[in-house]
């Protein structure tokens, strides 16, 4: 069964530490996400997910620029973000998912922790899973190493990103 997203009632956001404490949120605006699975067994399932870099958002818009240009994800160049997943699998009561990522031309393996709802239907007929993705990653090992120090020690962007992304899959029929 095949599913895909339903932007409506879904998220893509991450956090990073700014002058190393306090926390810088933002999110993408425009992704797409699939996932192929048997019945409702996560670990049959195949997930691949593609944000537009431009769309990148995190309330201010000279940051977000910057965010575009070639000191960090470089979206002239590198347009999209895209994850493919090649394994999920049980870990307790939730599951790990392992995938590729590619960001900014370079692709690394990854592996995040995956909620999953379960399915439901919702009011007006329509079949839908959820879940909820968490995990961090360094952006330097994609190539994202813009910086400042700051006068009393320390850099103005942390080097690690968390990922909190919510996603409502329907059912492509």
């Amino acid at each position: 069964m095949k599913w895909k997203v339903d932007p409506a009632h879904s998220e893509v956001g991450f956090k990073v530490k700014h002058m190393m404490f306090t926390t810088v949120s933002g999110r993408f605006d425009k992704y797409d996400a699939t996932v192929t699975m048997d019945g409702d067994n996560l670990e049959t399932a195949q997930a691949e997910f593609s944000a537009d870099i431009a769309s990148i958002n995190t309330a201010n818009d000279e940051r977000d620029k910057h965010l575009r240009s070639a000191d960090f994800f470089n979206a002239d160049t590198n347009p999209k973000l895209t994850f493919r997943s090649t394994s999920i699998r049980k870990a307790g009561d939730d599951y790990e998912m392992t995938g590729d990522l590619t960001m900014n031309g370079i692709t690394k393996p990854v592996t995040v922790k995956v909620e999953y709802s379960g399915k439901m239907t919702d009011p007006w007929g329509n079949p839908k899973i959820g879940l909820n993705v968490d995990g961090k990653i360094k952006r330097s090992d994609w190539g994202l190493n813009w910086n400042s120090m700051l006068e009393t020690g320390g850099v103005l962007v942390s080097d690690e990103v968390r990922l909190s992304i919510e996603v409502q899959l329907v059912e492509d029929k």
